[in-house]
């Protein structure tokens, strides 16, 4: 297409809106912020997305995902204590509840009705902070092009929270009342009491952080996988594996850590190069073997009447 000539569009993100097309000549308006669902090309022309996600961008949408659902699973199971048996319905529940509100979510992105997803694809970290890079032509005035160059990545998590407390709000309470009989009355509510909580954090935490978690959830999930289960294993005692297959409820929180090794170690490697990453799966029950095997070594009880044998 032929361009016209121009004066030059500063700014790393504004662009030029097409507002005609004449054969092969392009009409553009003035150097702007470009509309929701476009971002600039190399000759800061606005252009509409019309990519897919990639294999990272799920991995980190279901990163996203799996947030609220973690959190509800844990503050469910925290606040469930020993006398209630409704722990178990309420995890279905919540699973439920976000499963539903992503697949709403991807009903509602555009196209609508569809479960896929068009796309802006991410080039660096600036493209999540399009706001910091307004120019300032004359060091008076303030050309605002801030928008969403990663369409929809961005936006799209802030919809599917609002939709899982949605449905939250819609489903839990009337479960918690009729189920929630081993509890009192004011500590059954706890548990989504505590979502009211978490849910504001996660958004401020998508808003101000999004473009760092996108390069950092890999390694924030095997880190923090990683400390969960050896806090767990500590604070349960659990030291051999006759442990583990006594206790189902154990069994379950081992391998759901492991669930997460492994969805750390695909989004680390993409599985670009499935001959080389695929044997990398094989590490995924090394830290928990590590500990059932050493934990008998490092036994407080143990390493202090060794001490005191050995005075």
């Amino acid at each position: 297409a032929a361009v016209d000539i121009q004066p030059a569009c500063l700014g790393l993100y504004c662009g030029r809106t097409v507002l005609s097309v004449n054969g092969s000549v392009e009409t553009y308006g003035d150097c702007g912020v470009c509309p929701r669902g476009q971002r600039t090309d190399d000759n800061k022309i606005c252009r509409e997305c019309v990519g897919s996600p990639d294999r990272y961008d799920w991995l980190y949408l279901g990163f996203m995902a799996m947030l609220p659902l973690v959190l509800h699973w844990f503050f469910i199971e925290w606040y469930s204590g020993k006398k209630s048996s409704s722990a178990v319905l309420q995890h279905l529940t919540a699973l439920l509840e976000c499963s539903v509100a992503a697949v709403v979510t991807l009903l509602v992105s555009d196209p609508v009705g569809s479960l896929h997803v068009r796309s802006c694809r991410v080039k660096k970290l600036s493209d999540w902070y399009t706001m910091l890079y307004n120019p300032s032509p004359d060091y008076i005035t303030t050309v605002h092009c801030t928008h969403e160059a990663v369409y929809p990545l961005y936006t799209i998590v802030f919809i599917y929270y609002a939709f899982c407390l949605v449905l939250m709000m819609l489903l839990r309470p009337l479960l918690v009342k009729k189920i929630a009989c081993g509890l009192g009355r004011s500590d059954r509510f706890k548990s989504i009491y505590a979502a009211l909580y978490f849910f504001p954090i996660l958004t401020v935490l998508q808003a101000v952080g999004g473009g760092l978690l996108y390069y950092a959830f890999p390694y924030i999930i095997l880190v923090l996988s990683l400390v969960t289960l050896a806090v767990y294993m500590s604070a349960s005692e659990v030291e051999f594996f006759k442990d583990l297959l006594v206790r189902k409820k154990r069994l379950v929180v081992l391998f759901s850590h492991w669930l997460l090794h492994a969805y750390g170690i695909i989004s680390i490697s993409k599985l670009d190069k499935l001959e080389q990453d695929l044997p990398l799966l094989a590490l995924v029950p090394a830290p928990a073997l590590f500990y059932l095997m050493t934990a008998k070594y490092t036994e407080p009880s143990r390493i202090l009447s060794e001490g005191g044998n050995g005075h």
